[in-house]
């Protein structure tokens, strides 16, 4: 005898197991939180199981059986979001909401050339976008608070399914004036050349991390002046001559104050990092967001072949 439960009540189950707060899950839903509540509770009369444990503060914490429960479910809702996208004929022209996350530094530069392409090719797709750190992009993708996003393969990456879209090498950025911008022209140097000069250091969540990494590497020991996770501000600081500073990504040499900045290469054997979309692990794709990983691929490849 078929159990009589919906696609709503399931899909509740799986934001309150992900909030582990029936309230917060409520907002997140855009729904009242009785109906939840009651949703919650017909679930588990339904089935006779107890998914939660409830907690004096009003979060909750799946039980045992909720958690062998919420496996099933995850991929239950994939089949079923896979078999109304064929219905609704999304094979052929894809339509509905995708929620993209996007490193913030890398956001101004890459993101325009992207979406540009994607609404020319997905028209009926619409795309909401948020912008944050790497800390903060992993947080969303794990909460679901995205599908998907687009950043540096940078901290605990592990939990995340990954599609590569290029490989960024890091290096200096100087003044125009500076010794070593040569005209614009600037020929490749060993990061121990600036080891006297005033550092102005990018500090964000892991890309801190992975440029304290690569003075390690290199056995020195920064003289950092200035610090900042405004990456235009940085930049600006650079072009004033204040000091230099490492980064990954390379931009237009102008800066909102007029000045220009110089990338200088690296002669140091350092790690590179990887571009990439990333999701929950063991999450499969819809075919929106396929579509978006494809589409980023395209003009990123065509943008660094020009």
């Amino acid at each position: 005898m078929a159990l009589d439960f919906t696609l709503v009540q399931l899909r509740y189950f799986q934001e309150v197991a992900r909030r582990e707060n029936m309230t917060e899950a409520a907002k997140q839903l855009n729904v009242t939180q009785s109906a939840i509540s009651t949703s919650m509770a017909q679930l588990e009369r339904t089935i006779g199981l107890d998914l939660f444990i409830r907690q004096k503060n009003r979060s909750v914490v799946l039980s045992p059986a909720g958690k062998r429960f919420l496996a099933e479910v995850t991929g239950f809702l994939e089949a079923s979001e896979a078999l109304g996208e064929t219905a609704q004929g999304l094979s052929r022209s894809l339509s509905g909401s995708l929620t993209v996350g996007v490193f913030s530094p890398i956001a101004p530069t890459r993101l325009p050339l992207i979406h540009d392409e994607f609404a020319k090719r997905y028209p009926d797709v619409q795309v909401t976008y948020l912008e944050a750190d790497l800390e903060e992009l992993q947080r969303a993708v794990k909460a679901g608070d995205c599908d998907l996003a687009l950043t540096y393969m940078l901290g605990p990456t592990g939990r995340f399914d990954t599609f590569l879209l290029d490989i960024v090498e890091p290096h200096v950025l100087v003044s125009r004036n500076h010794r070593f911008a040569n005209g614009g022209k600037p020929k490749p140097v060993h990061l121990r050349e600036l080891a006297d000069e005033d550092y102005i250091q990018l500090d964000l969540p892991f890309s801190r991390q992975y440029y304290d990494e690569l003075f390690r590497i290199a056995g020195v020991e920064p003289k950092t002046r200035h610090s900042f996770s405004g990456y235009e501000t940085l930049r600006s600081f650079v072009a004033m001559g204040h000091g230099y500073s490492l980064l990954s990504q390379s931009v237009s040499s102008g800066t909102y104050i007029g000045l220009q900045t110089v990338d200088v290469p690296l002669l140091d054997d350092f790690p590179s990092i990887d571009l990439a979309v990333i999701w929950p692990s063991g999450v499969r794709l819809n075919r929106r967001g396929k579509a978006f990983c494809e589409v980023s691929r395209a003009v990123l490849g065509a943008a660094s072949s020009d």
